[in-house]
C-alpha cells in the first residue's frame, strides 16, 4: 500500500473517530463528555478538538471530575 494510501485512510479513520465522538458528546455537559470520551480511550487533545475547548480545560475537567467521584 502506497503511503499516500496508508495517509487517505488514516485522515477517514480520524473523521469517523471525531463523528463518533460527537454523537457521544451531543446530548451532554462539557464535563460529562469530557468524561465520556475519556472513558472511550480518546486522548486530550483529540477531546478537545471534538468539544471545541483547549487541552488545557479537558484536562481540568477530567481531574475535577475525578476528584469529586474520589470523595
Amino acid at each position: 500500500m502506497a503511503i499516500s494510501e496508508q495517509q487517505t485512510i488514516v485522515a477517514k479513520l480520524d473523521v469517523l473517530i471525531r463523528l463518533v465522538a460527537l454523537q457521544i458528546a451531543s446530548d451532554r455537559s462539557i464535563t460529562e463528555g469530557a468524561h465520556a470520551l475519556r472513558l472511550a480511550g480518546l486522548d486530550n487533545k483529540t477531546i478537545a478538538k471534538v468539544l471545541n475547548t483547549t487541552e488545557g480545560t479537558v484536562r481540568a475537567l477530567i481531574s475535577a471530575r475525578r476528584s469529586r467521584s474520589e470523595k
